[in-house]
């Protein structure tokens, strides 16, 4: 085996797209040589477009070489990753299968490690347990957008949630029109929350049972309560327009990704006994049940393709941070 010289496209301090390319070194061990096909483009990667780091944690590629401890994974292989990169393997989070939750060292997470590479490449190296086999029946383009976006939600259903639950998704988007496929495909009872009608037609296409526009309202007259509200907002919503559609002991699940505090009203989450549950992205147990359970209920998100160039990545990047992408753009090599 020889090495390869890659393409990678990194953020910088001048908010622009710089191209550059890395020599990713023979593989040895359980590494894996990935030669990336295509990349989901996340709201996540927005928070790091100023760092000196590679982009990119959706990615979706082929198997171009394997180290002589490789086992489970052959040349050739379509393969995935998300935004867990590796763990300790040891800790109590580890050995109870809550590896997402490790933060020992050996921890590696997006934009905390391996800032050489991503999924806004052409090539990346990364330890055989820390990948997923993508079925042949999830075309490559659409398996990228469920490396995070659509194990970042089922890590919460299947955790959390049961065929006879009734769950409120606040927002159709990349995460929102996500999870609407997956708990409909369960058999939950599904209550999509939108701002206006816009998107009326399509959450009930895509397996919700209502819908609500809420600009402009103070309370939700009407809605029968709800068990559980998944929280997709790329803002952090009004709680209490939410908590009179909750049963008692409902809980709420944020998953919007910023630096603010999250406010509730106190006395009415004490007298209602709601939970509020934190949940970062997927265990790599869960991410494996989430492609198999996407292949079974032909699952697939709404996507948009763009080229895997600078120009490419800097358009996909503008649409999403303008709010215009229909549901997930994806980088295609």
């Amino acid at each position: 085996m020889s090495s390869v010289i890659g393409t990678v496209f990194k953020g910088s301090a001048s908010d622009g797209i710089v191209e550059a390319h890395h020599e990713f070194a023979p593989v040895k061990n359980t590494q894996v040589l990935v030669r990336i096909t295509h990349s989901g483009v996340c709201g996540t990667d927005e928070h790091y477009k100023h760092a000196d780091m590679v982009l990119g944690h959706e990615g979706v590629g082929i198997v171009d070489q394997i180290g002589e401890g490789v086992t489970s994974l052959a040349v050739g292989d379509v393969v995935g990753w998300g935004y867990l990169q590796n763990s300790c393997g040891k800790c109590e989070q580890c050995l109870n299968g809550d590896d997402n939750y490790c933060r020992e060292p050996g921890n590696e997470m997006f934009g905390f490690a391996n800032f050489h590479q991503g999924s806004f490449g052409t090539y990346a190296v990364w330890e055989e347990s820390y990948l997923f086999k993508i079925p042949a029946s999830i075309p490559p383009e659409y398996a990228a957008p469920l490396m995070c976006g659509g194990a970042t939600v089922f890590e919460i259903i299947d955790k959390y949630i049961k065929p006879t639950s009734r769950v409120g998704v606040v927002a159709l988007g990349g995460l929102g029109h996500l999870a609407v496929q997956f708990l409909a495909a369960l058999g939950a009872d599904v209550v999509v929350f939108s701002s206006t009608d816009a998107k009326r037609d399509e959450a009930l296409s895509l397996g919700a049972k209502e819908f609500y526009a809420t600009r402009g309202l103070s309370k939700l007259d009407g809605v029968k309560p709800m068990d559980h509200l998944i929280v997709t907002t790329s803002f952090i919503p009004d709680w209490s327009l939410y908590f009179s559609a909750l049963k008692p002991r409902g809980s709420i699940y944020p998953l919007t990704v910023g630096s603010d505090d999250l406010r509730f009203p106190n006395m009415t989450l004490i007298e209602r006994g709601i939970r509020v549950q934190g949940s970062i992205v997927a265990s790599r147990a869960s991410h494996r049940r989430m492609i198999e359970f996407a292949a079974r209920n032909d699952i697939k998100p709404i996507i948009e393709k763009f080229p895997m160039s600078k120009a490419g990545v800097e358009q996909s990047m503008q649409k999403l941070r303008e709010g215009k992408v229909r549901y997930r753009a994806v980088l295609v090599v």
